[in-house]
């Protein structure tokens, strides 16, 4: 495994460095610096920053507006964001919804929808998991029957999402819905985008342990669905579902951000007197190192031709463990 980086690769860096001396938004860096909540509209700032810069399609094809950055880059930008405070960039538009149409959609959806969110024209949230339906999410029981009107055709939509994140500022929903209950639990499943907007559609707040609003239940009642907002095949929805997560939990380990914690924690306990302390966060180091490397391992098969395979899932789950005992 090569790791690295060329002369082209250290330039981008410093151009990464630069961009967040001089262009990063200052108010939401003094937020970031003295670790106080971001504001709807402070989000919207940064992204439309990092999309005025060209960088909002950090991980698109250049084809669909996107930086054509290699895995090496996209992992200096995560890296370098990380390190710098950034707050993340929100994944549901752009490293979510947006391969799934690219990859799944028709020409009219591409045209429709990926151009507001390489500009963050549009917010988006995701709609997975439900009451009961969590862990086993081929369970799901959100209910979409088509319609044909005169002429008209589209879907009826019945349900509830629930920890769906942000969704009292999004715009749009993509959705995991059942379209038939015949065959195999996961054969049932469709892919369908939902404007927030629509008749029907509740958001009710779920308050988290530390005061925070940031997940939500969402509840469908008779929600008309125009049925060009289905996304590929009908019944096809399991197999979008899992070459989404495969996409989003590269970068999720979110290493750049656990260095940045780490820094602060050694410079803390560089002050105190406790020899066990110091060791436990010589040990968080080597794993947060082991971490590392394990993400230079995916970046190295990308590189190769590979793609995201079980080194995605270890990412997410020692990515949050890494985070959970920093904090601790």
């Amino acid at each position: 495994m090569d790791i690295n980086f060329t002369k082209e690769d250290i330039d981008f860096r410093n151009e990464v460095r630069e961009w967040l001396s001089n262009d990063y938004p200052k108010h939401v860096k003094e937020k970031t610096d003295n670790g106080l909540a971001y504001t709807k509209q402070d989000m919207v700032d940064f992204h439309k920053a990092v999309s005025k810069k060209g960088w909002m399609g950090y991980n698109w094809p250049e084809e669909y507006g996107g930086t054509g950055w290699s895995a090496t880059q996209l992992y200096i930008f995560n890296q370098e964001f990380g390190l710098a405070g950034c707050p993340p960039l929100l994944a549901f538009g752009v490293s979510m919804v947006a391969p799934v149409i690219w990859t799944f959609g028709n020409e009219e959806q591409k045209q429709r929808f990926l151009p507001d969110i390489l500009d963050f024209n549009t917010w988006w949230c995701q709609g997975y998991s439900e009451p009961g339906s969590g862990s086993d999410l081929a369970s799901l029981k959100t209910k979409a029957v088509r319609r044909n009107d005169l002429d008209e055709d589209y879907y009826i939509v019945n349900g509830a999402k629930t920890w769906t994140t942000l969704a009292q500022n999004a715009d749009w929903i993509f959705c995991l819905v059942r379209t038939d209950n015949t065959g195999k639990k996961q054969e049932g499943i469709s892919f369908l985008l939902i404007d927030m907007k629509s008749p029907g559609i509740e958001v009710k707040p779920i308050i988290t342990i530390d005061g925070d609003h940031e997940v939500n239940s969402v509840f469908f009642t008779d929600v008309k669905v125009p049925a060009k907002n289905l996304i590929g095949e009908e019944g096809k929805g399991w197999t979008y579902a899992k070459f989404l997560l495969a996409h989003e939990r590269f970068g999720i380990a979110s290493v750049g951000a656990s260095m940045r914690q780490l820094n602060r924690l050694k410079d803390i306990v560089a002050d105190l007197d406790n020899d066990d302390l110091k060791k436990k966060v010589s040990e968080l180091e080597i794993s947060l190192s082991a971490l590392e490397i394990t993400e230079l391992r995916l970046l190295s098969a990308l590189e190769n031709g590979g793609s995201p395979g079980a080194e995605s899932s270890i990412l997410k789950i020692k990515g949050t463990e890494m985070q959970q005992q920093l904090t601790e």
